[in-house]
This record gives C-alpha cells, structure tokens and sequence, in this order.
C-alpha cells in the first residue's frame, strides 16, 4: 500500500484544481500546469483536496499510484510558491552573463559555452551567483543541470559550477616523496 499516494493533496488558498478526462489542470497565482495522468489510476478532486486511486493492486498501478500524488502536489507547489535553484560558479575569472533567454558560460574553455534557458524558466545572475526559478519543478531542475554539467565541480581544487547547498568532497593531491 502506497504510504504516499493515499495522503489527499489539500489545495492552498488561491490554488483551484481540475480534471477533465486524464488531464489534471492546477491553477494558482504564479500560473498554469497541466499533467495527463496515467490510465492505471483516477484521480478527483472533492471538498478542496485532490484525491488519487488506483484501479487495482498491480504492481504497474502501485507504482503509478505514489507518482501521480508526488507530481499533482509538485504542481500544486509550483503555481502557489514557485521552485528555484541556486547554483555558484568558484573559479578565476570565471563569469557568467544573460543574453536574451541564453545562459554564457566562460569557465575556462577556450570558447564560451551557451545554455537555452527553456521558456517558464527564469534566470538571474548576480556575480558568481546563478538563480534558476520557475513553477514546473522538472524544467528548473533540468535546465540548472545542464548549466551545471558545462563544469562540474572537480574534487581537488573545488573549481566547477556546483549548487549552492552542494558539498564537494575535497581530495588530497598527489603527497610529495622527500628523499635524496
């Protein structure tokens, strides 16, 4: 039994859902999200909260089951509060800069590296500082990881692109052999 998808998602003030056939509908004061859910459970939404069930006990319709829940309330999250990514850029000269919706990366390449920033995304940069916001939790999350993968961070002098409350695990270099 699914722990997760049995929980009602209650709808915070301002935020109205809908489900018309397969495809639920959130509005909320930051926008719109829409999700077509799949056939092996039903969702409704009754007295302010939005309810997910499955058909069955299949192993296919259990596993569906917790992920429709997770998404609906990522929907529900994102049109009320939004969802944001910080990432930072440690390195000399290393700089990034908005041009229009593309992300310029000069991070120690010879050339400079381009990021599309997808449309409902929002970026912001402030010195080392880059801030990716939104209200579809995926396409922040995937666009900050492609700014990211240009330069991961490297574990021995912690230059890279990293987020924010990422911690890079530092190594020793190679130890000096004294001797004569």
């Amino acid at each position: 039994m699914s722990r997760i998808g049995k929980q009602p998602i209650t709808l915070p003030a301002g935020v109205t859902a809908s489900v018309s056939g397969r495809v639920v509908s959130v509005q909320g004061k930051l926008g719109t999200l829409t999700f077509e859910h799949r056939p092996e459970v039903s969702v409704k939404v009754e007295d302010n909260a939005v309810v997910v069930e499955r058909g069955n006990d299949s192993k296919a319709s259990k596993a569906y089951h917790g992920t429709t829940r997770a998404l609906i309330q990522n929907m529900v999250t994102g049109v009320s509060q939004g969802y944001s990514k910080v990432l930072e850029i440690n390195g000399v000269g290393w700089t990034a800069k908005l041009q229009g919706r593309t992300v310029a990366l000069n991070v120690g390449y010879a050339d400079t590296r381009t990021v599309e920033v997808p449309m409902g995304v929002d970026v912001k940069i402030e010195g080392p500082r880059i801030t990716v916001s939104g209200i579809d939790k995926q396409q922040v999350g995937q666009c900050a990881s492609m700014i990211r993968a240009h330069r991961p961070p490297e574990p021995y002098n912690a230059k890279g692109i990293k987020y924010a409350d990422e911690v890079v695990v530092r190594k020793e270099g190679k130890a000096f052999a004294g001797g004569g």
